[in-house]
């Protein structure tokens, strides 16, 4: 009697006496009214009730029906009732002809239509019994306080229709939802719920004056951020204040459910349509599999950390040199993923005996190298260390995968390692070079993912943000025209396992994420401000600081000399090297100008330094360096 609530024990009597009245009321149904006067069809009647009411209630128990919350039954449960009904009908009938047949009872004899006939009006009773249940606790309840909030929902589809349930089913939210707006004009004036279906988009401020509206709720979870922006204006227009439901990503990643309504974040904005992955591609690269993730800790390495812990693998090694943050991520993967196995490793990838005592104890098959130092006016006072760990600690782990035989290692680069200007920039292109040479010495499948800015990374630009508006300004930008690429961190893991997944294998490849179109910094900086409820100009400040070494004003993805193309996913790009990508040199060259720099790093050289990479990366420009690691694009120590 697993999960046998109470509640379902009064369905089950119901149920018991609904099925010893049907076969009577089947009966009535087919034969003629003198038939009720003669016992003709009587012993044959009460056999099929005893027999059906037995099959139907052990059928409806072992199909669950007696385990259902009947209060939020939907078509699911529906469906479930129709296919226990069509066994027991079927059941029934041929248990009950079997019985006439082999004269096992003689003189029980009934029309051949009644068993389906019962069948009809069983299904018709016990459903109406169990959504009247559904249909009771739709009815108003009390304890609502004051006028209700008049509400518009944008978007009419399941996400709009969830919304919509929990309104009408919680009185105590004091909403009423009056309409749904959708630019879908199949759906207009059509009713969900007794809701109508309205106008588009276009229409929200005329809809919100007719119908009274003070608030939009967005619930298109999917939609990409040129809509929301888009509706977010039109509310601000109309005067009302906005809330959505969670993004694509949180309601994956279990951090929200659909119908958790919350404030429009700048995220939110900027998103584009959800990416889709092939998970057979990625689950096979990484089911059974030991995984190791460098910089565990950090915003992309733990998010790594995560969507490799759906993927079942055999050991997940979370090496970090923050202790705090790799403590964080292992008490939520252990959370979260409780039969995962996890390694979590306290390591600086610069510490080469350290090293090669975990690969020595774990053997990783997979690799994901997300430790680095990021922060651009940081590294240029600090180009020694950037150095040592961006450069150095990529050549360890390559060292160490290709000793080991590891098959997948995979770099996660910058769009700042194009062309760059800065110090953080060509250490990633230099790890780049590295992780090429190593693809094509040992043939196997180690590649370099390229992408932007990441939306809510530690040290980042919104973050930073956030915390001038919170301090009352002013907002500072280095550039009116500054421009970068954005995307969420999720959307560019997923992106990072899918190239891991589409790599050749020895090829030197650097793949490319789509990142859409560059977002003006300043673009961003008005939209949290009015997102915050602020007025520029009035209530706060944007000041320009002027570009500063180390930064320019767009970055780039390909570097001249690449040849790139599609690969068959749509959302990312694979480049492959050129003589002007990379110089012409052979493999023992090469590591000898590794040395030099890692040599020049350790003396702690700053030019030398500088000319180092300026020898491996022949197109970096190293900028005046006489004022590093004052501000940012934000006025802050940024990337």
């Amino acid at each position: 009697m697993k999960n046998f609530s109470f509640r379902n024990r009064y369905l089950l009597v119901a149920d018991l006496i609904a099925v010893l009245l049907t076969p009577a009321g089947a009966y009535a149904l087919r034969v003629d009214s003198e038939a009720w006067s003669s016992a003709e069809y009587a012993r044959g009647l009460l056999v099929y009730t005893l027999m059906s009411a037995v099959i139907k209630l052990v059928i409806f128990y072992f199909a669950g029906l007696y385990r259902q919350y009947w209060r939020y039954a939907s078509v699911d449960e529906l469906y479930l009732l129709l296919v226990a009904n069509v066994a027991t009908t079927a059941f029934a009938t041929i248990s009950y002809l079997a019985v006439q047949t082999a004269h096992i009872l003689p003189g029980v004899g009934l029309p051949r239509s009644i068993p389906v006939l019962d069948g009809m009006l069983t299904l018709m009773a016990v459903s109406g019994l169990r959504f009247s249940v559904r249909a009771l606790a739709r009815l108003p309840r009390g304890n609502v306080s004051g006028q209700r909030k008049r509400v518009l929902i944008i978007g009419a589809g399941e996400a709009g229709a969830m919304i919509l349930r929990e309104i009408q089913a919680t009185p105590r939210l004091n909403i009423e939802a009056v309409a749904f707006v959708d630019d879908d004009p199949t759906k207009r004036g059509a009713y969900i719920q007794n809701v109508p279906v309205l106008g588009g988009r276009q229409a929200i401020p005329k809809l919100v004056q007719e119908y009274e509206a003070q608030e939009l709720i967005i619930a298109m979870p999917a939609a990409p951020g040129k809509i929301i922006r888009e509706i977010v204006l039109l509310a601000e227009a109309a005067k009302v204040p906005t809330r959505m439901i969670p993004g694509i990503y949180e309601i994956l990643e279990g951090k929200k459910n659909v119908t958790a309504l919350r404030d429009v974040e700048i995220d939110d904005l900027l998103r584009r349509e959800p990416v889709k992955v092939d998970p057979s591609e990625v689950g096979a690269l990484l089911t059974g599999k030991r995984v190791m993730v460098t910089g565990a800790g950090g915003s992309i390495g733990s998010e790594i950390c995560r969507q490799v812990a759906r993927c079942n693998p055999a050991l997940i090694i979370l090496l970090g040199h923050g202790e705090n943050s790799l403590f964080n991520i292992q008490n939520e993967l252990l959370r979260t993923w409780p039969n995962v196995n996890l390694a979590a490793l306290v390591a600086d990838i610069r510490d080469w005996p350290r090293l090669e005592a975990i690969f020595n104890r774990h053997q990783p098959e997979v690799i994901f190298h997300a430790a680095a130092h990021k922060h651009v006016p940081l590294m240029e006072a600090n180009c020694e260390d950037a150095v040592a760990n961006n450069v150095g600690g990529t050549r360890n782990l390559l060292r160490l995968a290709e000793s080991h035989a590891v098959e997948y290692f995979v770099l996660i680069s910058s769009d700042k390692a194009v062309n760059p200007v800065n110090v953080m920039g060509t250490t990633k292109r230099v790890a780049e070079m590295l992780v090429q040479d190593a693809a094509r010495r040992s043939g196997r499948h180690y590649v370099a993912v390229r992408f932007g800015n990441v939306l809510g990374s530690r040290g980042s630009v919104i973050p930073t943000f956030r915390e001038q508006i919170a301090r009352g300004g002013p907002v500072t930008i280095t550039d009116p025209e500054m421009r970068r690429y954005f995307m969420t961190i999720p959307e560019a893991v997923q992106l990072v396992l899918q190239a891991a997944a589409l790599s050749s294998g020895g090829q030197a490849e650097v793949f490319v994420l789509d990142m859409g179109e560059p977002v003006k910094i300043v673009d961003l900086a008005r939209d949290l401000i009015e997102l915050s409820g602020l007025e520029l100009g009035r209530d706060i400040e944007i000041v320009y600081t002027g570009l500063r070494p180390g930064e320019k004003l767009y970055e780039e993805l390909f570097i001249e000399g690449e040849s790139y193309s599609r690969t068959r996913h749509a959302k990312i790009m694979v480049a492959r090297a050129g003589s002007a990508a990379a110089p012409e040199m052979n493999t023992s060259e090469f590591e000898a100008l590794i040395d030099a720099l890692l040599q020049a790093a350790q003396l702690g050289q700053p030019e030398a330094v500088r000319a180092g990479l300026q020898g491996l990366v022949t197109n970096y420009l190293p900028a005046s360096h006489s004022h590093p690691a004052l501000t940012s694009s934000t006025g802050q120590l940024v990337n």
